[in-house]
């Protein structure tokens, strides 16, 4: 089968795309060093290949435009009318003309600038005349602009038609607009055609695709036609009478017999009665569509009456077409898309029709001839009065009857949405996943299924008391902790004298106190800055503050105070001068010593860790393997430093453009690196 597939046309440039492109790509593959030094032949042959060069590449594209373009005399008649319709054949040819024209142009122009660079006496010379070649080349392309513009367009338009194949079986569908033809193609298609209450809804041919007896069927939609002259129809119409006249398919004539397409059944007769010229050779059906707003049987009289000379035309195309003379049953069928009653018989008819004409076009052709004589049909001859009835094994019988059992079955047992419905519908009815195990016992089916961890099933080591025993460890627990709750102390102040109780009174007044002041920061600490205890102006956090405070309330400061003393974070150390006095008075100078080397001991912070030292982790046996690692490295390093060499310390900044990658132009030479 032949598919013309537009989609595939190279995309045209505009002018100053096609003049930078083929100027850009010589200036990349040519060299582009030359000197006024070079000998003259030199010379030459530098702006003799840029000429020669640029003028194969506008040939090449040039050539590439024309060729992509389908020439409407070698194409099928159909696309070569289509067309014509589309965008005129005349406008066409003339682009496509003119573009063939610039490259012939182009050609001649590159040869007479290489027969005078030939004779170049100068680098400036070649030079000029190599400049005085593009320009031309360049200006020509320029002068062919629109037709390049033209030829984009017609490319857009193209690619954007439906891929029919005018060769396959084919199902066309034509009327009056808005008569229910695109419905139709929705319904036993997958296309997706548009569908509107008004007329002109389908502006240009939409394909779609159906099967039947395992057979594809194309299925053509064409806009809605008009009942007026041929010259007064417009592009959206002549698509359909271009589909009608060149493509041999089934055509399926609606006929909306309720009129709420806006046209009368005269009309539409009018129409059938103009246009069946175009019927000739092809099976023709009459649709009567939307009978579930006007059944046939309930039309008036007259229009009755037209209904049935159409029939009787499409009557005598099937006799014309040598078809056999019948009640006309499958020429006027009746359907509605709306409640699709009868729509699948339409279909099925046109099918069936289409098949038995192509059948016996096949039949009556010289080809069949040619294959006949390579068949023989062996007939078996009687060589006795014995009757042989065809013999079926009696396994073969036994397995029918087992396969009818399994039928039947399937036919009577309930499925999952049965069962859901008896059973509270979605959300309530849960079904079983393993009512289709195969096992030994059906019993067996709803099992817990174990859980293996680390090779031992999890039930094993489950205590089925457990829940017992958290209840009775629970009860325990809150035992105890009633016990806990009574022996809480929490004075009352019955068994304290006078003093002790304003004493009491005065503690809980101060921690109520301390209390809100403490809700009140935390309320405000996110945007409270932190204040460290040196700035603290008021002195509310010192030992010595807080003596005083617990002075006046009668308590004993001096072991709170030690407590706070000794769990400061002072940077000053108690000096151990115990051994000083314990000295003799004479030794002035040992007691010196003494004193400074407990002060340096004292400002001592941390010892520096020496460089042998090994630290856990570092994957050094001792210290003398770890010198060793070290003495290595420092070698090694030497030489990379005293020349000022890049080590893997260095920081590293990649090329981001590395000019392998990214320089446009080669140098003259060789180049045996591709």
């Amino acid at each position: 089968m032949v598919q013309y597939n537009f989609k595939k046309i190279t995309v045209v440039p505009t002018g100053k795309e096609f003049i930078d492109i083929i100027l850009s790509r010589t200036q990349r593959r040519t060299p582009t060093q030359v000197h006024k030094g070079y000998a003259i032949s030199r010379l030459r042959q530098f702006y003799m290949r840029k000429v020669k060069f640029t003028q194969q590449n506008f040939h090449e594209k040039l050539s590439t435009i024309i060729d992509d373009f389908p020439r409407l005399n070698d194409i099928h008649p159909f696309y070569g009318d289509l067309l014509h319709v589309l965008y005129n054949k005349d406008h066409y040819k003339l682009a496509l003309g003119q573009i063939n024209t610039a490259r012939n142009l182009i050609g001649k122009i590159a040869k007479d600038y290489v027969r005078l660079l030939k004779y170049g006496d100068s680098l400036y010379r070649c030079k000029s005349l190599k400049v005085a070649a593009l320009g031309r080349m360049c200006t020509v392309i320029k002068r062919v602009t629109p037709s390049l513009a033209y030829l984009e367009q017609i490319r857009q338009h193209m690619a954007r038609l439906p891929s029919i194949d005018p060769n396959s079986r084919t199902l066309l569908i034509c009327g009056y607009p808005n008569v229910g033809k695109s419905s139709f193609v929705n319904k036993i298609t997958r296309a997706e055609v548009d569908v509107q209450p008004y007329a002109f809804t389908t502006k240009s041919l939409f394909v779609g695709h159906t099967d039947y007896k395992y057979l594809r069927y194309q299925v053509i939609d064409t806009p809605g036609i008009l009942d007026r002259p041929f010259e007064d129809r417009n592009i959206i119409e002549m698509c359909s009478i271009t589909a009608l006249a060149h493509l041999r398919a089934a055509v399926l004539f609606f006929l909306d017999i309720s009129g709420s397409c806006g046209y009368s059944i005269a009309q539409q007769a009018a129409l059938f009665d103009s246009i069946k010229s175009l019927f000739m050779n092809k099976p023709l059906i009459i649709v009567c569509n939307k009978t579930d707003l006007q059944a046939l049987e309930g039309l008036s009289e007259d229009d009755m009456k037209l209904v049935m000379e159409m029939k009787s035309e499409a009557m005598k195309t099937l006799v014309g077409q040598g078809g056999e003379a019948t009640d006309g049953s499958n020429v006027l069928l009746t359907m509605s898309t709306l409640t699709e009653e009868g729509v699948i018989a339409v279909k099925n008819a046109a099918c069936e029709r289409l098949l038995d004409q192509r059948v016996e076009q096949k039949m009556k052709s010289k080809k069949l001839n040619d294959c006949l004589n390579r068949f023989h049909v062996a007939m078996p001859k009687p060589r006795d009065q014995k009757e042989r009835p065809a013999c079926i094994p009696q396994a073969v019988l036994e397995a029918k009857a087992k396969q009818a059992e399994v039928d039947a079955e399937k036919e009577n047992r309930k499925l999952e949405r049965d069962l859901e419905n008896e059973n509270g519908g979605a959300g309530v009815y849960s079904a079983s996943l393993k009512k289709r195990y195969i096992l030994a016992h059906d019993e067996w089916k709803e099992d817990i299924i174990p859980e293996i961890l680390d090779g031992h099933n999890v039930a094993n080591f489950l205590d089925p008391d457990i829940l017992m025993r958290l209840e009775e460890l629970e009860r325990e627990e809150g035992v105890l902790q009633g016990l806990e709750e009574d022996d809480d102390f929490e004075m009352d102040g019955a068994e304290l004298t006078p003093e002790e109780q304003a004493a009491l009174t005065e503690i809980r007044k101060k921690k109520s106190l301390l209390i809100q002041q403490h809700r009140i920061r935390k309320s405000t600490a996110e945007s409270r800055p932190t204040i460290p205890r040196k700035f603290d102006k008021d002195k509310k956090f010192t030992s010595e503050r807080m003596g005083r405070q617990l002075s006046s309330l009668g308590l004993d400061p001096s072991m709170a105070i030690d407590r706070a003393r000794s769990k400061s974070r002072g940077r000053k150390r108690e000096r151990s001068t115990d051994g000083v006095e314990s000295m003799d008075v004479d030794g002035d100078k040992q007691n010196k010593k003494m004193r400074l080397k407990s002060r340096s001991m004292s400002r001592s912070r941390s010892m520096s860790r020496p460089p042998g030292e090994v630290v856990p982790g570092e994957g050094f046996k001792d210290s003398a393997q770890k010198k060793k690692a070290i003495k290595i490295a420092k070698s090694s390093s030497k030489n990379r430093n005293k020349e000022a060499r890049r080590g893997e310390a260095d920081r590293v900044i990649p090329t981001l453009k590395p000019k392998h990658l990214f320089s446009g132009k080669r140098s003259t030479g060789k180049t045996d690196r591709r």
